[in-house]
């Protein structure tokens, strides 16, 4: 195909329509930092909780952490409450230099969806669009566009994205990012693609796709198929930062699939914990980098005795020991292209909601209070 069109948010022009969605305990500096080496895009910050930022806390403000190089800070927050999320957005554009908020209205995680928020939310119309509102009217004296990230809906008798859509452009968003899925189903199951091209067809703004894209050329095929004005990458660049080379290669007309020797990926390992060491000193940037090993070494052959020193690294110097055990020129598991990567699990057997939540699709007179910290991803 030929080179595709530049991703416009507002005033933010991402030259490859391609989002990195924040993933809890993942996409920290050094992660963001990976990724955009490997090839341009939009890259989000760990989603952190309005509320707490607002009120200070500690374990918030530490996650509002960038690289050097990220010219382009993009953040998503958390928030059931107008108010909160109205002060946060402000802190944010005055305080951290951000220049785009994505509002997450898709996590699934019960904890989440109990209290009202995340994916729950979008049911009650009202009160999204007075988040919404809040958090546009708030960002406007900076320039800076506010998207969202939602999903199908509760389960498939309770659908809310068109509504979402429609509420999204409505209060002046720039953009709205459509996981295919339901709350209830998770990671489980395949992606509803098709809904995602309802979506396009229902709004003026530009939509964000999400659900099942492990390679370069699954994000093509959604474009095709959709007709979205660009993908959000999750599940699919864990253990795999090169993806973000694919995908850059293909929005620009090129054919590239990355095929890295065991070799290679050693040395994509390396620059990860390194990269976890500056920013966050070695000792903790070596234990953090433990939850990538078995991402990066997926399908390949090296050793379960191996695999778990890996998995227990505690010093760069070990990590370099260890990494000269594997055998670098073994090639790249072919057969882990395109599968799943990441958690999945199994639909949920009911979606955990407040009490009467479901009794009306209004919301606005509801005070759900939020927690401070909340770091789940959607």
């Amino acid at each position: 195909m030929a080179g595709s069109a530049p991703l416009t948010l507002g005033s933010l022009t991402i030259e490859t329509p391609v989002v990195l969605a924040p993933m809890a305990g993942i996409t920290n500096a050094a992660y963001r930092r990976l990724c955009a080496e490997q090839g341009a895009g939009l890259y989000v910050c760990e989603m952190i909780t309005s509320r707490g930022l607002v009120e200070g806390d500690e374990t918030t403000r530490k996650m509002l952490v960038f690289d050097d190089l990220e010219t382009v800070r993009s953040v998503q927050l958390y928030g059931t409450d107008p108010v909160y999320v109205g002060k946060a957005v402000e802190i944010l554009c005055a305080d951290y230099g951000v220049a785009h908020v994505d509002l997450n209205f898709g996590c699934p995680v019960p904890k989440v969806t109990r209290k009202g928020g995340g994916g729950a939310l979008p049911w009650k119309r009202g009160l999204l669009a007075d988040i919404l509102a809040a958090a546009v009217g708030a960002a406007a004296a900076y320039d800076v566009p506010v998207t969202m990230k939602t999903r199908k809906g509760l389960d498939d008798d309770h659908l809310t994205y068109l509504d979402a859509g429609r509420i999204a452009q409505e209060s002046g968003a720039a953009a709205i990012a459509l996981h295919g899925r339901t709350v209830e189903q998770a990671y489980s199951g395949q992606a509803d693609w098709d809904a995602i091209g309802q979506l396009v067809e229902s709004v003026d703004i530009p939509v964000l796709g999400n659900g099942d894209i492990w390679e370069a050329s699954d994000a093509l095929r959604m474009v095709a198929e959709t007709g979205v004005d660009g993908v959000v990458v999750g599940r699919g660049c864990l253990g795999r930062p090169w993806l973000f080379r694919d995908l850059a290669a293909a929005f620009r007309g090129d054919d590239v699939a990355t095929l890295p020797n065991l070799g290679e990926v050693a040395h994509m390992m390396r620059r990860h914990a390194e990269l976890l060491s500056e920013h966050m000193g070695e000792e903790r940037g070596c234990k953090e980098f433990r939850k990538h090993v078995g991402w990066y070494l997926k399908g390949f052959r090296a050793g379960g005795e191996l695999r778990h020193s890996l998995a227990l690294v505690e010093s760069l110097a070990t990590l370099d020991t260890l990494l000269a055990d594997l055998d670098p020129d073994e090639p790249f598991p072919t057969s882990e292209l395109g599968t799943p990567r990441g958690r999945q699990g199994a639909p949920r057997k009911r979606v955990v909601l407040p009490e009467g939540w479901l009794d009306d699709t209004d919301g606005r007179d509801l005070h759900v209070r939020e927690d401070t910290t909340e770091l789940t991803g959607g």
